[in-house]
């Protein structure tokens, strides 16, 4: 179960991360508070029907409810975030707007509401199901428990960037501002929250000290055979000590914890009990709590490298330019929507197929270190035979991130039976992991080497165009939006693009000068000979010297007359532009003397009737 939330989670986490807080929603308060409402009745309503007593009577139909019922949750948390802008709401709380932690809080919390929703309304089945007695409160206030240790390190490297942000050191900006600054902070501390992590989940969890006894004294005795050095043995009181599983947390011996519940406890055999140690004991002999966090780091290190094709692809597509305009959206809010939806994409094959195959086969390797230690499988199986009868029958339900407990049980007995699969099955593991090592590293190195100019040029140039365009739709009457048109595609040499906006502009506000000059100017010097217009151009930068006589707009007129034909005029005007001192002076002098000492261009049809005026 904790598995999938922990995709549930991320899949949360994402969409805050790649969404931000909107300057203004979309809807009034009151029809945003009233849709919120109807949202939640309709989702309370929705889980009433799936986790129906007459649709729900084993573990198989629980879980398959359940995982509809989080998957909804999402659906409704989503339109919370893109439709209804809970960000926005939360962004007014106190301190939210220095620390942004505060309102990421907030929308984890309205999600935790929804799943605490789905857990009132799992409750009886779950009791039914799994031949539990726990009520309603405690089932949840277990939920919750257990699904702290999924959110609680991102809201603490949350705090921490926040806190790094608000910081006036220079040493610290100055080494956040540096290539890999921001991301060595974060993941030095993620590694100091994988090593102290379990002391804190234990606490929260409300563990407990095995106490003395002749269980104990074969655990420890089990451990030291094994070299395996820990913390504490802990009783695990997962669903009120219901639940029948056992677990191990920690990287290493001072903050190593191994879990066992009271139900598991009381069920087994002491042979049963030292066996299901030995499982736990494999996962630390196998180093697979190292490899996890290294399977983390690899997803970090993949989605980062994902993003920049990602983004530059979406940025080069026409076809997202389009669909951004047909629903009128902003291209900022639009391209963030479309990442989400990426990331997720990517979040889910990498957590479902590359993590659930090592999760899966470290288990398995776990299984076979007990076997192996043992001498003997008959005690592991009774163990899992036990297991599956206890919790409601659930010997064929299997999981992305487990073999089924009858799968497990058939390959300890083949194993049993053939040895040699034991270490067929370990240099499959270790096959496997040799190539993610191998992947894992090429990304690293490509990543590093992955110019800062990646994004840059002609997808920047299409995304700052939509976001133009969009900015014409929403203030159809401010001229500047189409100025900025003109000087973006004047930039990319889309010459006639450019003139139709410097056009739109003058339409707008005809006593402009910068938008007078800079359409003279294109009208002067466009590569394209047709575009060219010096009659015209003529006109502007008259109009554009009344209104503001500046250097480089005398510079524009004075070409306007020597392409037109006007000689003596064109060194006149440079000579008013020298006489201001213009920065680039050299520059003013060699137009002065190319209009005194050359002669202008043909004169074309346009310019005769220039010259005849």
């Amino acid at each position: 179960m904790i598995y999938n939330n922990l995709i549930y989670f991320l899949v949360v986490i994402v969409i805050l991360s790649t969404n931000s807080a909107p300057a203004h929603p979309q809807f009034p308060a009151t029809i945003t508070l009233a849709v919120f409402l109807a949202k939640a009745v309709f989702y309370r309503w929705y889980l009433t029907r799936i986790f129906d007593k007459k649709k729900v009577y084993n573990a198989t139909h629980y879980s398959t409810a359940e995982r509809k019922g989080a998957i909804w949750a999402i659906i409704i948390f989503s339109l919370d975030v893109y439709l209804l802008d809970c960000q926005y709401y939360f962004n007014l709380l106190p301190l939210a707007n220095k620390l942004p932690v505060i309102s990421s809080f907030s929308c984890l919390t309205l999600f935790v509401l929804y799943l605490i929703l789905l857990w009132d309304a799992a409750a009886h089945s779950y009791q039914s199901s799994f031949g539990q007695k726990e009520n309603h409160r405690a089932f949840i206030m277990t939920n919750i428990k257990t699904n702290l240790p999924i959110v609680l390190p991102w809201l603490l490297l949350s705090l921490l960037a926040d806190i790094l942000q608000l910081a006036s050191v220079p040493i610290i900006k100055d080494f956040l501002s540096s290539a890999w600054g921001e991301e060595a902070i974060f993941v030095l501390f993620f590694i100091f929250l994988a090593i102290i992590f379990p002391a804190i989940i234990t606490r929260l969890w409300g563990c407990t000290p095995l106490p003395p006894g002749p269980t104990r004294q074969k655990i420890e005795s089990f451990c030291r055979s094994q070299n395996v050095h820990y913390k504490e043995i802990m009783v695990w009181p997962l669903f009120e000590g219901q639940a029948l599983t056992a677990g191990v947390m920690g990287f290493t011996r001072k903050f190593r914890y191994l879990l066992v519940t009271p139900a598991l406890l009381a069920a087994l055999s002491p042979a049963e009990i030292e066996a299901v140690m030995a499982h736990e004991l494999g996962h630390v002999k196998k180093r697979h709590l190292q490899l996890y966090f290294i399977l983390f780091l690899g997803f970090g290190t993949m989605v980062q490298l994902a993003t920049y094709p990602m983004l530059y692809m979406l940025t080069n597509s026409d076809l997202f330019y389009q669909a951004v305009h047909f629903a009128n959206k902003k291209p900022g809010n639009a391209l963030a929507l479309a990442s989400t939806f990426s990331m997720l994409l990517l979040m889910i094959v990498y957590f479902r197929y590359i993590m659930g195959f090592f999760m899966r086969n470290f288990e398995r390797q776990a299984d076979l270190f007990a076997l192996k230690t043992m001498g003997t499988s008959t005690y592991l199986i009774n163990v899992f035979e036990k297991i599956a009868w206890l919790s409601g029958n659930i010997r064929e339900l299997s999981s992305w991130h487990h073999f089924g407990i009858g799968q497990r049980i058939d390959c300890l007995i083949r194993c049993s039976r053939n040895p040699s699969l034991i270490q067929r099955h370990d240099r499959k593991v270790h096959i496997a992991l040799a190539t993610f090592a191998i992947v894992f590293l090429l990304s690293f190195f490509a990543l590093w080497k992955m110019p800062d100019t990646f994004l840059a040029g002609p997808s920047r140039e299409k995304f700052a165009e939509a976001v133009i365009r969009q900015k014409i739709s929403e203030e159809p009457r401010n001229y500047a939006w189409q100025q900025l048109l003109g000087d973006l595609q004047y930039s990319r040499q889309l010459y006639q693009d450019a003139i139709r906006a410097y056009s739109s502009a003058i339409a707008l506000n005809p006593e402009q000068p910068e938008v007078l000059n800079n359409l003279a100017w294109i009208l002067l010097t466009a590569e394209n000979p047709r575009v060219q217009d010096p009659p015209r151009a003529l006109a502007l930068a008259k109009q554009a010297v009344i209104i503001q006589p500046s250097a480089h707009i005398l510079d524009t007129l004075a070409l306007a007359y020597w392409r037109n034909g006007f000689r003596e005029q064109a060194v006149l005007a440079e000579k008013r532009a020298i006489a201001q001192q213009p920065a680039d002076l050299p520059y003013y002098i060699h137009q002065l003397k190319k209009y005194a000492e050359t002669t202008p261009p043909a004169s074309s049809p346009t310019q005769e009737k220039a010259n005849d005026h």
